[in-house]
């Protein structure tokens, strides 16, 4: 086997796998914002759930075809589309679940080490 052609076999695994985790992480994003109910998000000022949805469905969607697709181009893996369909995801996971999930358990943030105070 010629070493370019075992290096382009690397390549393709190694993009495979990320837009594999990739996918899973904006899959992730979809499903739990779908789950969460839409006065919290308004609760918590984080825009409305309608906006999150329309956001982190694009990104899935992005994010299928980058796992089906090609795996090169704008919707590649880490193409324009491809990174800013895992920004959508990861803001929402990182910045508004952890709000919208303590506005829907009806607790505050002000927790410390052993609970609320």
């Amino acid at each position: 086997m010629d070493g370019r052609l075992m290096i382009a076999y690397i390549e393709s695994g190694i993009f495979l796998i990320l837009a594999l985790v990739a996918f899973a992480l904006e899959a992730w994003a979809f499903v739990d914002c779908l789950r969460r109910k839409p006065a919290a998000f308004e609760a918590m000022g984080k825009r409305t759930k309608t906006f999150w949805m329309a956001l982190t469905g694009g990104a899935t969607a992005i994010g299928l075809i980058s796992v089906v697709g090609s795996g090169g181009g704008l919707f590649g893996t880490l193409g324009l589309f491809g990174l800013a369909a895992v920004v959508a995801a990861s803001v929402y996971l990182a910045d508004v679940r952890p709000a919208v999930r303590d506005a829907g358990a009806g607790g505050s943030r002000n927790n410390g080490p052993y609970g609320p105070w």
